[in-house]
């Protein structure tokens, strides 16, 4: 198992930032390398909800569904995938501060068949990266909501 894991400290209250990361429709308009995002199920939000998200890496556009297993009210969030031999689990926190919001995600790549065994290790690189730019876009939308 690959583990990535990474914070950000948000001036903006919880809901602000856990609507952020709930808010499944408006994922493109916090992160400009996901261009498309379709809801497969007739719920929109909360555990069950799947839904299919398109975006740019490397010039190339990738698919992935995810589903939302878990979640709490203003405090975690689990979207997992299935997708390409490797299960892509990722748990978002969030947790009132002085300032605002901590923000924390906590992601798992679980590869299980041989090919991406090997693949997997070998581009974590490149998702870190992604990741990173996933947390600064969402602390850079709430932070121009917030009042």
């Amino acid at each position: 198992m690959l583990n990535r894991s990474t914070k950000r400290q948000i001036t903006a209250p919880v809901d602000v930032v856990f609507r952020a990361i709930t808010d499944i429709e408006k994922f493109p308009e916090k992160n400009p390398a996901i261009v498309k995002v379709e809801i497969l199920t007739d719920q929109k939000s909360g555990v069950g909800t799947r839904f299919r998200e398109t975006r740019r890496m490397k010039d190339k556009e990738n698919s992935t569904v995810l589903e939302c297993t878990e979640f709490v009210e203003n405090e975690r969030v689990r979207f997992v995938a299935d997708e390409g031999g490797t299960i892509w689990d990722s748990v978002f926190t969030t947790s009132p501060t002085a300032q605002g919001t901590e923000l924390a995600l906590e992601m798992d790549a679980r590869p299980y068949k041989f090919l991406p065994k090997l693949v997997v290790p070998m581009i974590m690189g490149m998702i870190s990266k992604a990741v990173e730019e996933d947390m600064d876009g969402v602390k850079d939308y709430c932070e121009r909501k917030s009042p």
